[in-house]
């Protein structure tokens, strides 16, 4: 059935200005051209509302109640991997039939969206415990404390990695034109492995790792690498996370050797660690060159950790005590950092 067109204001004001001077539905409706259905329904509202003006619609009736409603958030609030699926056969054995995006519109109107599951360290309760010890054990410390750290990581970077996702604006059908592309290669074309270290004056060095680590090279990294990027004053702290070959008794005995007060750390917390934002800072930064081949690779990975301002080295320190605070608001579970 086609749509009828909506009488204007002036049309619906003449129908009521008629009617008021006595005369019948049917005589306003041919004098006007208009249905006398139209008429008189125009008409009545008139007498109801005093108005002619389009009235707020209440629209379809949801289909699941407020019942339904609150049983779908229970079940969600208790387990967020349930499916729409599952959700549809609950409210099925309830009594109620709807389909997968009347669910989904349910929940957006709760405040509720589908989103990819974050990969996160896995934290056993033995993790918890000493997370949180170490948030509650640091959090009078100032925050000079923490600009006097030297923190380290290692971390690989991808030939493609980061700006294999990048977002591009396009008109219709040139999705595929070389600029619209990200290109691939079989295997993701290969990366490099960092050690890197940095403090709240700034970056420190930063070397390719080309075979695999051990503790014997990971001495070595320090030997060579550690000591010459410090900028700080006497009573640095180093900081290392707690992988084998950095715990092992021999690194540790270097350590001891060379005088280097080491930071105690809590296992499986990268989210307390801001060179995690300093690697994702450099790895954007390179995304934008993108390299072609793993000698450009290595080559613009030096070049823009160079780059990184002392400004965002010194920003990223101060946010410490702020992962702290968030880890103890957690529980000791991870946190957004």
């Amino acid at each position: 059935m086609a749509k009828t067109k909506e009488l204007s204001k002036d049309t619906r004001k003449r129908i009521v200005d008629l009617h008021q001077t006595g005369k019948s539905e049917s005589a306003i409706g041919k004098q006007l051209g208009v249905k006398k259905s139209t008429v008189g329904a125009i008409i009545r509202k008139w007498k109801t509302y005093k108005t002619t003006d389009n009235l707020p619609r209440s629209g379809a009736p949801r289909k699941i109640s407020s019942r339904g409603v609150k049983m779908i958030m229970r079940t969600v609030s208790k387990n967020p991997r349930t499916t729409r699926g599952d959700l549809v056969n609950d409210l099925q054995r309830a009594g109620t039939t709807v389909t997968k995006v009347t669910i989904s519109n349910t929940l957006q109107r709760q405040g509720i969206k589908s989103c990819n599951a974050r990969r996160v360290p896995l934290l056993k309760p033995v993790h918890v415990q000493a997370r949180l010890k170490f948030a509650r054990e640091h959090m009078d410390d100032t925050a000079e404390d923490w600009e006097n750290v030297m923190w380290s990581d290692e971390t690989k970077v991808e030939l493609y990695g980061i700006n294999s996702t990048r977002r591009v604006w396009r008109k219709k059908n040139t999705e595929l034109h070389p600029k619209n592309t990200i290109p691939t290669v079989k295997h993701g074309g290969g990366s490099i492995m960092l050690w890197g270290c940095f403090s709240a004056k700034g970056t420190g060095r930063l070397i390719r790792v080309k075979d695999r680590m051990n503790g014997a090279m990971y001495r070595e990294i320090l030997s060579q690498n550690l000591l010459p990027s410090v900028k700080m004053r006497r009573g640095w702290v180093f900081q290392h996370d707690n992988d084998p070959k950095h715990t092992a008794r021999a690194t540790k005995e270097w350590l001891r050797k060379k005088h280097l007060k080491v930071l105690e750390w809590p296992s499986q917390s990268p989210d307390l660690n801001p060179i995690e934002n300093l690697w994702r800072e450099l790895k954007v930064r390179v995304a934008r060159r993108q390299p072609q081949i793993i000698t450009a690779l290595e080559k613009i990975c030096m070049e823009e950790w160079a780059k990184i301002p002392a400004t965002v080295c010194a920003n990223l320190v101060k946010t410490f005590n702020n992962r702290l605070t968030s880890v103890i608001a957690n529980k000791g579970c991870v946190t957004k950092y």
